[in-house]
């Protein structure tokens, strides 16, 4: 019973050794550091620069309009979801894009190839529940 009861407290102390060399106080910093505040400020704004854009096709016709991004569970932005169809926003529905298929100038995003039927003919896009 002795021994049970050593080695017991050995994998105790262990483990509370383990874990305490695992969580140093003030070992992550939170929030950004200064020095990443230059790159930051360089990168788009999804509410300033993304959201509620235009989408246009390279013959300059309005093909839908940027209503939300994804970003995936490992933090890269994958999709755009556009807005697409519809009339003074009546029977608009969503759909998703490949955000590397958008290019942005001129205050707006352009879609190359997109027309209103071929963008109409994709798969709607409904978010999980």
């Amino acid at each position: 019973m002795h021994k049970t009861v050593s080695r017991f407290l050995g994998v105790m102390i262990t483990l509370a050794a383990v874990n305490a060399a695992a969580q140093v106080a003030g070992s992550m910093t939170l929030g950004v550091p200064a020095t990443e505040l230059v790159t930051l400020a360089k990168g788009w704004s999804a509410k300033n620069q993304i959201l509620g854009k235009l989408v246009y096709n390279e013959k300059d016709e309005k093909v839908g309009q940027v209503d939300d991004i994804i970003v995936t569970p490992d933090k890269a932005v994958s999709y755009a979801i556009l807005g697409v169809g519809g009339f003074l926003g009546l029977g608009e529905r969503e759909i998703a894009i490949p955000f590397k298929q958008l290019k942005a100038g001129d205050g707006k995003f352009m879609l190359r190839g997109a027309t209103k039927d071929a963008l109409k003919g994709l798969p709607a896009f409904s978010y999980a529940k």
